[in-house]
């Protein structure tokens, strides 16, 4: 699968879950208004994919937000194990420090095999956080506080996307067809890919 592909796979996961259903009420004005900027990388290293963090976010830094709102640093074939990756995150924040960018930017993440603490692998609760790959999503901090201030009740975000993904189902789930396939990691190219 080339990077191409990777971005239109995560493209449909956008829209078909986290604007589809509604998991996340202020994704679909930047999509609309394409001010998403997809990368693709294929750094497997933990020094790696920091290198291509370190890259976007001067890149998201050099550009406005009325032209690029925000990224995805789409990482297929690093972290496979949910665990490795949730043990990366730390130095992703330490990074933002040694930057001087934080509160200028926050970094949230989405992995397939994504779990909250105290839950099953199988529980529908972590489907919210759960991408067809490991996702790094760099957000404006004065994104977030306007979308904040847009929205009444944010911490209300959570309770009705639990209710969503409870009332669809695993079943609902699968039938929006936002998975990767597997094995992707072992098909892509080298080197880092960017599309637009």
């Amino acid at each position: 699968m080339d990077d191409a592909a990777v971005v239109t796979f995560t493209v449909q996961w956008l829209e078909r879950a986290v604007i589809g259903l509604n998991l996340c009420p202020f994704a679909k004005g930047v999509h609309v208004k394409g001010q998403i900027h997809y990368v693709v990388t294929t750094a497997s290293t933990h020094a790696d994919l920091l290198e291509s963090l370190k890259n976007e976010l001067n890149g998201l830094q050099a550009q406005e937000s009325i032209a690029r709102d925000t990224t995805l640093l789409i990482a297929p074939v690093a972290f496979p194990d949910f665990l490795d990756f949730h043990d990366f995150l730390p130095d992703c924040d330490r990074l933002l420090r040694r930057m001087k960018l934080n509160g200028v930017f926050q970094i949230a993440s989405f992995h397939p095999q994504f779990q909250f603490a105290d839950t099953a692998p199988e529980d529908i609760a972590n489907y919210t956080n759960r991408a067809p790959f490991p996702i790094l999503h760099l957000l404006r901090e004065e994104s977030i506080d306007r979308a904040v201030e847009a929205f009444p009740e944010p911490d209300a975000i959570f309770e009705k996307n639990m209710q969503t993904l409870r009332d669809l189902g695993i079943d609902g789930w699968n039938a929006l067809g936002v998975q990767a396939p597997t094995g992707v990691g072992d098909m892509l190219p080298h080197g880092e890919k960017k599309v637009l």
